[in-house]
């Protein structure tokens, strides 16, 4: 569980990357780009809290747009562990995880009132992913099971994703030139605090996804 005002430091992605080599490289990316993300915006809207004294409910403050998100509190789970369970069970495409970056991001772009946070943000990756997956890969699962994957029911994952599509007014196609240059993006917040190297880049498809089955 994130806490408020944490930081992410080289030791703890070093670790990470030993452990879960096996994990396509843009978990360990976008996670540490994710959590930097989150912590400064718990530690704002703490600033926030502590200066208002009228009882404004936390939705409030964190803007009305991204309000379909919220939870009553932040999951246990870490942002790398979720997204490295997401890609174990679902299979789906390194590619659909930059592609759910880019939903979140023109999210906040088009919502700057709105913060990403650690009430928000595994709900955001859940359905950015669950789209963005339909959109790339040939075969994906249904949204029962993405749910199940990403600790929802159907019924929930089903308003997560429409409120997504929704707020970007359905617009869910991503050129090669922003893939491109989210890519870039990306490996550059890596840059100062790993090896540099790329993520991945290539729409990969495993046919063991179709028979993947979460054991409880």
């Amino acid at each position: 569980m994130l806490t408020k005002g944490e930081q992410v430091d080289c030791a703890r992605l070093d670790e990470r990357s030993s452990n879960f080599a096996a994990s396509p490289r843009v978990l360990t990316v976008l996670s540490f780009v994710l959590e930097k993300l989150v912590a400064r915006n718990d530690q704002l809207l703490d600033i926030l809290g502590r200066g208002k004294s009228s009882g404004q409910p936390t939705g409030c403050r964190l803007g009305k747009s991204l309000s379909g998100f919220l939870g009553v509190r932040p999951p246990v789970i870490s942002i790398y562990k979720y997204l490295e369970r997401i890609h174990k069970y679902s299979r789906c495409s390194p590619s659909c995880f930059v592609v759910g970056f880019v939903y979140i991001d023109r999210l906040v772009h088009r919502f700057p009132d709105s913060l990403v946070v650690s009430l928000n943000v595994h709900r955001l990756l859940i359905a950015s992913i669950t789209v963005a997956s339909k959109i790339l890969d040939d075969v994906h699962h249904n949204n029962a099971f993405y749910g199940r994957v990403g600790g929802v029911s159907n019924l929930e994952l089903n308003r997560l994703e429409l409120e997504l599509l929704f707020l970007l007014d359905f617009r869910v196609g991503v050129s090669s030139q922003v893939f491109e240059s989210y890519c870039l993006h990306l490996e550059r917040e890596m840059l100062m605090n790993t090896d540099g190297q790329p993520i991945e880049k290539a729409l990969l498809f495993s046919e063991e996804a179709a028979e993947e089955v979460i054991n409880d």
